[in-house]
């Protein structure tokens, strides 16, 4: 038993690799071992393109045959953009298959597919890490929208910016490393308006190597300066706005290559449920909200916000701008728990995440 979770852990950790790479699809390693020694590695590197199973069974040739398949999650038995793996599986020769977790997408049935093929089948081998990889995919999967996540970097105090508005920077340069890979990782960066007015953000992960994601901006009316940073890159940008935009400058936002969102209103702002549901159309699967205290706090009024980030420094700033707006909260008993929190240190700075 122990074997099985040290090679799960290592093909857990190959399915790390493709981390940013493979939306909608799922983070998927895939080792196989023979006479206690791995001989094929596999990891799933781009939507459409070959599955890790494929690529471990390429990688073992003839040394599958009478192997024992490690993988992360449940293998595909259905025509997609690639053919099924369990047919592949089959055909190697593979004796033994130890799976993470069950796929949530309902086509997929290679646990049982495989055990009707003859072979030995165990599912729910280090499933709670498995869950936690695939976190965004499950959820996009089940309801068709992105796994959303709010990040904030503040003061031990509470702050985001000081009275004056300023805020570069209020945590280390890891911490803003750890923020630019996180970035790498998630389909899309969100924030609102007064976020581009006050800071004209980038957006980008310059601290790390990796994939931009594609930046989202709620802006009711379409106020969005047109030479902020933000616009240097319009295929990359996505405005969400409500029918109060001008027809006009819908029009010339997306001459310029800007995605335009239309949503419903609520209370004359963009309805953020809504948005969740049209960008899950545009199969984006995965969101960091990097917003100021009022979308932050619109984004957990409305419900859509899966995860917190909070970066907190070892400074005080006393006056200033809040993390989060109001949430109608008028006693600690009505608080917000965080559940499954964990907290670690990143440069001087501490992270803490929760799940909402």
């Amino acid at each position: 038993m122990i074997s099985h979770k040290k090679y799960m852990d290592l093909a857990i950790r190959l399915a790390e690799k493709g981390k940013g790479l493979t939306s909608p699809n799922p983070l998927v390693g895939c080792i196989i071992v023979k006479r206690g020694r791995i001989v094929g590695k596999g990891w799933h590197k781009k939507a459409g393109t070959e599955h890790a199973e494929v690529l471990a069974i390429q990688d073992a040739g003839k040394k599958a045959i009478n192997s024992t398949m490690y993988v992360n999650l449940e293998p595909c038995s259905h025509w997609g953009r690639t053919p099924p793996c369990t047919e592949r599986i089959v055909e190697a020769g593979v004796r033994e298959v130890i799976i993470g977790m069950k796929d949530l997408n309902p086509l997929i049935d290679g646990f049982r597919e495989l055990k009707f093929r003859g072979l030995k089948t165990k599912i729910g081998i280090l499933e709670k890490e498995a869950k936690k990889l695939n976190e965004a995919y499950m959820k996009y999967m089940r309801t068709k929208r992105p796994f959303v996540m709010i990040k904030v970097a503040m003061s031990a105090d509470g702050r985001i910016a000081t009275k004056t508005g300023d805020s570069k920077y209020i945590t280390s340069r890891e911490a803003r490393a750890y923020v630019h890979q996180l970035r790498t990782e998630v389909d899309a960066v969100m924030v609102g308006l007064n976020t581009v007015l006050r800071d004209n953000p980038e957006l980008t992960p310059r601290l790390v190597k990796g994939k931009d994601p594609m930046k989202i901006v709620v802006d009711t009316q379409l106020k969005i300066p047109k030479n902020c940073n933000l616009m240097k890159c319009p295929t990359k940008l996505i405005i969400a706005a409500t029918g109060k935009a001008a027809k006009s400058d819908i029009k010339k936002l997306q001459q310029k290559g800007v995605s335009v969102i239309i949503t419903k209103t609520k209370k004359g702002l963009v309805d953020l449920d809504d948005l969740m549901k049209q960008l899950g159309k545009h199969e984006i699967a995965s969101v960091m909200i990097e917003g100021g205290s009022e979308l932050n706090s619109s984004a957990i009024k409305e419900g859509v916000v899966d995860k917190i980030l909070i970066l907190t420094a070892p400074k005080i700033i006393g006056n200033g701008l809040g993390a989060i707006g109001n949430l109608g909260i008028r006693s600690v008993d009505k608080a917000i728990n965080l559940k499954n929190p964990i907290a670690k240190k990143i440069g001087n700075d501490i992270l803490i995440e929760g799940y909402l």
